[in-house]
């Protein structure tokens, strides 16, 4: 109900802006007033870093911890620019902070938010956001000099504007270049030293899986006084778990298409024999209670402890637990080896980024100087910003060496041992990743800490860009969406269920019931929406 009365707010506020639509343009011209347009030559940042301003930017994500004005690189990056920062994080449901400002059309300047959120169509299509290509042709051309033209092209709209810049995102020519080079998040871990005192046991079949979570949980029943906990997952939500959806139809290699059209790929037989070995595993008490209640921090807290033997996790969040591991003896840390594994034992697929990336960053209609805020973005995704966020400041935290950019010692050093230090008080690293471009960074070759490289450089041969299939998004408010909605929700109470159910038996029934559900709401209506989506981003990419 929340959720719908949050549609139906912001198809309130979008009647409302399209009716003020016409003085949208005088309003941002009015805003940006005092400030000096760049030009293509020129970056419009560098022409008003004398003037201080400050700009409220929504990151929607709880677990973002970082503050603008701790570090020296954002305080040098405030002296370069004039621009100051005031982060706006949710404090609990990220959805629904971000529905009530949409709903009551109280947007901050800047909006950071996963490009797979229902609300990015939702701003778009209410007005609440500003088109970035507009702003930049009137108030800083020198965007399209640093902008990716194919980046702006997978994004641009049916009207023929552009509304959000990607960071993480990699183009087709990226994966040509970087090939063999680049690397996924998605990995299944295990404690090196348990798993070594194991014998290494295969975990690629069910009886491997399910005979290796059982000699760890007995030879190792406890980690510093506390239950060992055999196989740790991502957090559980409203809509679902992500180690037990894409991770894991990634490690089976599931397709995410057959015979050209959107697969649904969770009523796919070798996953639904996978959900069952989970079954089996909790019905022994080899999956903890903790795993379907503890949210992220919790997870990286007993991750830090030691306390799971396996997790189907992503390893960029373990980069702390690791560390914390890796200090106290580089024996226990966390190494990725192969995972659940289909029944013809084919490669796992894992996901690299693709060109839509990981996040969005918008700018409100709300935004107190439109025409800085565009050339803020400017200077961002330019090598200068890129260069001042991932290495820092100049012989401060980094030094030229052979013509290559290097972190100073310390500062390598503190980011192996505490990154969290070295977030608050240098800041380097794409500590402040909204706008990071990975691809930029990584020409200058990937350097990882002892206790962060073998997961990391463990998926490269499995690493595949499912480009294709991204920007899947329903429209907000259509009958598909509200199907989509319906089944996620639905998905979100049933996996649990299913995890959980005492027999296989029951299983069978809470699944049959489950497909049923899904295909009476007319899930064939959402697959046929998304296959035509689909077929646009082949065409986009030059695919066949």
């Amino acid at each position: 109900m929340k959720k719908l009365l949050a549609v139906v707010l912001a198809l309130t506020v979008a009647a409302t802006t399209l009716m003020a639509n016409g003085s949208q343009e005088a309003a941002v011209a009015q805003k940006s007033a005092a400030t000096k347009p760049g030009t293509g030559s020129t970056p419009g940042w560098q022409l008003n870093k004398d003037k201080p301003i400050t700009f409220d930017w929504y990151i929607n994500f709880s677990w973002f911890a970082r503050q603008w004005g701790d570090s020296a690189v954002s305080k040098y990056i405030t002296e370069k620019t004039g621009v100051n920062i005031r982060y706006i994080v949710p404090a609990g449901n990220e959805a629904e902070k971000l529905n009530s400002m949409i709903a009551g059309n109280t947007l901050p300047d800047l909006i950071t938010i996963g490009w797979w959120e229902g609300q990015v169509p939702m701003m778009i299509d209410s007005g609440l956001v500003l088109p970035l290509d507009e702003l930049a042709q009137k108030y800083d051309p020198y965007f399209f000099k640093v902008a990716n033209p194919q980046k702006l092209g997978w994004y641009r709209q049916e009207n023929g504007h552009v509304y959000g810049y990607p960071n993480a995102s990699y183009t087709p020519q990226d994966y040509e270049k970087l090939k063999g080079k680049l690397t996924s998040n998605q990995t299944f871990l295990v404690r090196k030293d348990m798993y070594e005192a194991l014998g290494k046991p295969d975990m690629t079949t069910p009886e491997g899986f399910l005979a290796a979570l059982r000699a760890a949980k007995a030879k190792f029943p406890s980690i510093g006084g506390q239950p060992i906990i055999p196989i740790g997952l991502m957090e559980f939500g409203d809509t679902g778990c992500a180690s037990l959806e894409g991770y894991l139809q990634n490690f089976l290699a599931i397709p995410y298409e057959k015979n050209g059209k959107i697969y649904d790929r969770s009523t796919d037989p070798d996953y639904v024999r996978w959900l069952k070995v989970f079954r089996q595993a909790n019905q022994e008490g080899l999956i903890a209670t903790d795993v379907f209640v503890d949210k992220r921090s919790q997870i990286e807290e007993k991750a830090a402890q030691g306390r799971y033997f396996a997790m189907l996790y992503q390893n960029w969040d373990m980069q702390a637990a690791q560390m914390a591991l890796y200090n106290q003896d580089p024996n226990k840390i966390y190494i990725a080896v192969e995972g659940p594994k289909n029944s013809k034992k084919e490669p796992h697929t894992l996901g690299g980024q693709g060109i839509a990336g990981w996040t969005l960053t918008l700018i409100s209609k709300n935004c107190k100087d439109p025409a800085r805020a565009i050339q803020f973005l400017t200077y961002l995704i330019s090598e200068e910003g890129q260069m001042d966020t991932y290495f820092g400041i100049p012989n401060v935290t980094y030094a030229m060496k052979d013509g290559k950019p290097e972190l100073l010692p310390a500062v390598a050093e503190l980011d192996t041992k505490d990154k969290n230090a070295q977030e608050t008080k240098y800041g380097v690293q794409y500590t402040y990743w909204m706008l990071m471009d990975n691809p930029w960074a990584d020409q200058w070759g990937a350097k990882y800490s002892p206790a962060l490289a073998q997961p990391q450089l463990w998926t490269r041969p499995y690493v595949k860009s499912f480009a294709a299939y991204d920007n899947l998004q329903l429209t907000p408010g259509s009958d598909e969406a509200l199907i989509a909605e319906e089944i996620s929700r639905r998905w979100g109470r049933d996996l649990p269920r299913l995890i959980r159910a005492k027999s296989e038996a029951e299983f069978d029934q809470i699944w049959n019931e489950l497909q049923k559900f899904k295909q009476d709401k007319g899930i064939a209506k959402v697959q046929a929406v998304q296959t035509q989506k689909m077929t646009v981003n082949k065409q986009k990419l030059g695919m066949k």
